[in-house]
């Protein structure tokens, strides 16, 4: 029986290796402090956050994320150590939130390595906060207990760690933002929370089981759209979780307890009932149109893929559901495998250690067996965890060529059969396809990476050797005409999606060396001006987007929208910056850094083709831009991370196969399309 605690409740931990699940809806930071007996941090040392998440005993998240799992093994803990502080913070200075009052209240859930749950809880009531001490593990007379704090912060992680007795605490603040921030520019957004009914139909899983038999499968998608387990460092997942991002049940204050609470608790049930508890971000809307029902499958056999069968109010929004739930699929049934592993590996470390403790088994063949069985188990452990990946791998194959025949050209890679019927849409479409992700495990299981329109972050294209995949290998100057290639495909991506007169773009290339790669996009007439050459053309765009951003948001500010020049264009605008920072002074540089921060909001995108080594000169007076940017490669690269577990995925651009001439076709028919509705 889960004990769903109020703040300042505590209730007994009967096990030693533990895991913390948060679910927060809206990516934040996770992280753990140890004190000794009197409540004292004594170094930053004793701090485990994301750039540095592992500490004896204890492991979190090494970004920010909608949900974690930290993994706890309290015997591994120092004798030194009498409490452990689970801390939450929203991510400083990145355009999120800035105070906890604004999202979903966060819950957290503290389960043993097979799943089940010993204690949750949703902490209420916060504001102004942007730093929360969420529960404690404490050791009171030998055992350990857990205990609700929710105890919040206006000042954020420093005062936070102030209050715990940190010295460092501004200095280590900093660095965890900033080990943050980088973690966020190379994170793909999750997509807003799924209603409650936004499960599918999914093969049924095999029962969940204990450490020992390792299992790795998947269960039903639950009503957040995931079955499948996250990863666990200390042994194996569970394979019955379901994201809490809806959890709205009203905790029942427990009875009294031998332990004085930290926080006297901040609500009590009244006369009439439990308090509710649920924060009102959780209230969900009314529940749209059921989705297609699949074929009924075979006793036994795993139900026939849909496309759209997802929760939506639209067949784009439930195709646009259905990839993030496959991709989520994918990442927690890769973790759930991956944790299993290591759970193998563990075991069989330590029974070798066991029978190699033992003189007498250090030679003869009682030592020698006992070294096979442990292999033995090992092996076969691995094994079932294999077969429960590929078992769900094969059922994610088949809904991925489902699924991709269905969508739409705003989803659809270049070569699908749907851009040959192509026409110019008359809406905007809800996402776009910047290219495909997969993982290690399944080579050939590509998910299509989905962004939000309108853009939210500019993008920036990697034209330099990144050191990893085949960039690494490629040749410099090849790089870079792939770059500016792989910026020409988005871009008309984004025209062709886009209605007539919504959407232009300026170009900068101020040395005209990306003139052969931009000539799909100036010989069809479909930019706003020819491509800007040297630095006085570089100067002129930037003067002009910036004067727009600046025009537009003070009419928005004012509420005077209607009082904005004539000649202002209204449509959204993208800027593509080749070969940077050639032709820039440190004008242009900065109106860049405006543009990247400002501009979004009001319309105006930045897409960067760019190699960091080349802009090294301008030291971190460019860190932010970069960081404002999701970075994307033009050659498969591993470098991307999900907001659920935090796998590192290997990118591939969303490039025009090779003699195809799909993007001129589309091209031709946005231009003509422009040139109708601007008569």
């Amino acid at each position: 029986m889960t004990a769903e605690l109020v703040r300042g409740q505590n209730h007994p931990l009967s096990e030693a290796r533990l895991e913390v699940r948060v679910s927060a809806g809206k990516p934040i930071v996770a992280g753990a402090t140890l004190s000794d007996e009197h409540g004292k941090v004594h170094g930053v040392e004793w701090v485990a956050h994301p750039g540095a998440p592992t500490l004896p005993g204890l492991e979190v998240s090494r970004q920010a994320a909608a949900d974690h799992r930290l993994a706890f093994d309290l015997d591994a803990m120092p004798q030194a150590v009498h409490r452990v502080s689970v801390l939450l913070a929203l991510p400083s200075g990145v355009g999120g939130p800035v105070r906890f009052g604004t999202v979903a209240a966060p819950f957290l859930a503290v389960t043993g390595l097979d799943g089940t749950e010993i204690a949750s809880y949703t902490i209420t009531g916060l504001d102004f906060e942007s730093a929360v001490v969420a529960l404690e593990l404490y050791r009171r007379q030998g055992a350990w207990k857990v205990r609700a704090v929710g105890q919040g912060y206006a000042g954020g992680l420093a005062e936070l760690l102030t209050d715990q007795g940190l010295p460092e605490a501004p200095q280590l603040a900093r660095s965890i933002n900033e080990a943050v921030a980088q973690g966020l520019a190379r994170s793909v957004a999750a997509p807003p929370p799924r209603t409650p009914d936004a499960d599918r139909p999914r093969h049924a899983a095999a029962p969940a089981q204990g450490p020992d038999q390792a299992h790795g499968g998947t269960a039903p998608r639950s009503a957040s759209g995931s079955g499948s387990p996250q990863q666990s460092p200390y042994g194996t997942s569970d394979p019955q979780h379901a994201t809490r991002a809806d959890h709205g049940a009203a905790p029942q204050p427990g009875p009294a307890s031998a332990d004085p609470p930290a926080v006297a608790p901040s609500a009590a049930p009244t006369a009439d009932g439990p308090v509710n508890y649920t924060h009102p971000g959780r209230q969900t809307a009314a529940p749209p149109p059921p989705p297609p029902t699949a074929p009924e499958a075979q006793p036994g056999q795993p139900a026939q893929p849909v496309a759209g069968d997802a929760t939506g109010w639209s067949m784009d929004e439930r195709l646009y559901n259905q990839v993030w739930g496959m991709f989520e699929d994918l990442a927690r049934t890769t973790a759930a495998y991956r944790s299993a592993v290591d759970f193998a590996e563990s075991r069989m470390e330590q029974e070798l250690d066991k029978v190699l403790s033992d003189p007498r088994n250090r030679i003869g063949g009682q030592g020698d067996a006992a070294r096979e069985a442990a292999r033995a188990k090992h092996t076969q452990l691995v094994e079932r965890a294999r077969e429960a990946l590929e078992r769900d791998l094969a059922q994610l194959r088949a809904e991925a060529d489902v699924v991709e025949l269905a969508l739409p050209p705003a989803y659809a890679r270049w070569d699908n059969p749907v851009w040959h019927g192509y026409r110019v849409p008359m809406e905007i479409p809800m996402a776009l396809r910047l290219g495909d992700l997969h993982l290690p495990e399944g080579e050939d299981l590509r998910i299509p990476m989905l962004v939000r329109l309108p853009l939210e972050r500019g993008l920036w294209i990697d034209s330099g050797c990144s050191g990893s995949g085949e960039a690494s290998l490629a040749d410099s100057d090849e790089l870079r005409a792939l770059a500016l290639e792989t910026a020409v495909a988005l871009a008309a991506r984004i025209l062709a999606v886009y209605p007539p007169g919504e959407f232009s773009v300026h170009v900068i290339d101020p040395a005209g060396t990306g003139a052969s790669a931009l000539a799909p996009l100036v010989g069809s007439g479909v930019l706003a001006a020819p491509p800007a050459a040297g630095a006085a053309g570089v100067a002129d765009v930037l003067a002009r987007l910036t004067q727009r951003v600046d025009l537009v948001q003070m009419a928005v500010r004012g509420g005077a929208s209607d009082a904005l020049p004539p000649g202002l264009d209204p449509s959204e605008q993208l800027l593509i910056v080749n070969d940077f920072p050639h032709g820039f002074d440190d004008r242009a540089v900065t109106q860049l850094r405006y543009l990247a921060d400002e501009g979004p909001a009001v319309g105006v995108h930045l897409m960067m083709v760019a190699d960091r080594q080349d802009a090294a000169a301008y030291g971190p007076l460019l860190d932010p831009l970069w960081r404002s940017l999701l970075r994307l490669t033009p050659v498969p690269d591993d470098h991307l991370a999900d907001p659920w577990v935090g796998h590192t995925w290997t990118y591939e651009p969303a490039l025009v196969p090779p003699g195809s001439q799909v993007l001129q076709q589309v091209l031709t028919q946005v231009a003509t399309a422009r040139r109708s509705w601007n008569r």
